[in-house]
């Protein structure tokens, strides 16, 4: 084969490649699109449907349209949030003095044992989220799984609201503001957890 045809071969495999390439581009363009749309509408049944989405929104291609990996990213975005919560008042509990003010300490001591509670039930949730389907394919299996995962994220919600509720007897001013600020904000997206958890349930069995 002389340069003369190799030319309009060699454009002609160019062209096709780069057509191809286009179309992926385009497609995986219209996937990532239909997913935050998925994403966005789902939210809509949440308390907090913004925060909803501008926490979850940039794992659109890893939850594409599943309400099962959605329900499961929100988890471990709440989780996340929940530990740097926890370290946030270990690390104030041990800092800062408060023998003076017992009401501080105390609510101070019991909100870091809520917390470190519910750590460990929000993590025992996304446990079982990734177990689903483990146990059989029945519908029955798949019912108690997450009545498994309801339960503990709702209890992971009331110790979260608890860590608030000890503060009310505590005299207003910066600590009392920034741990309940922070604890609220976290409730937020454990509350979005619970209602994104509750209903990829009521979908049933995948």
């Amino acid at each position: 084969m002389n340069a003369k045809t190799q030319r309009p071969l060699l454009f002609s495999i160019f062209f096709a490649t780069f057509h191809l390439q286009l179309v992926l581009t385009v497609a995986s363009l219209d996937d990532r699109s239909n997913s935050a749309d998925y994403i966005r509408t789902s939210c809509g049944a949440t308390l907090y449907p913004e925060v909803c989405y501008s926490s979850l929104s940039r794992y659109s291609s890893a939850v594409q349209q599943s309400p099962g990996r959605l329900a499961r990213v929100a988890i471990g975005v709440s989780l996340s949030r929940a530990r740097h919560m926890s370290s946030f008042v270990s690390n104030l509990s041990r800092q800062a003095d408060y023998g003076s003010d017992h009401r501080a300490a105390a609510a101070l001591h019991d909100c870091l044992s809520n917390f470190g509670d519910a750590v460990e039930e929000i993590r025992g949730s996304l446990k079982q989220m990734r177990q689903l389907g483990a146990a059989g394919s029945s519908d029955e299996a798949f019912r108690f799984q997450m009545s498994n995962v309801q339960t503990w994220m709702s209890a992971a919600l009331t110790d979260e609201e608890t860590c608030t509720d000890g503060f009310d007897d505590v005299a207003d001013g910066p600590l009392k503001s920034e741990v309940c600020d922070r604890a609220a904000d976290v409730k937020k997206f454990t509350s979005n957890a619970l209602a994104l958890v509750n209903s990829y349930a009521a979908k049933g069995l995948p």
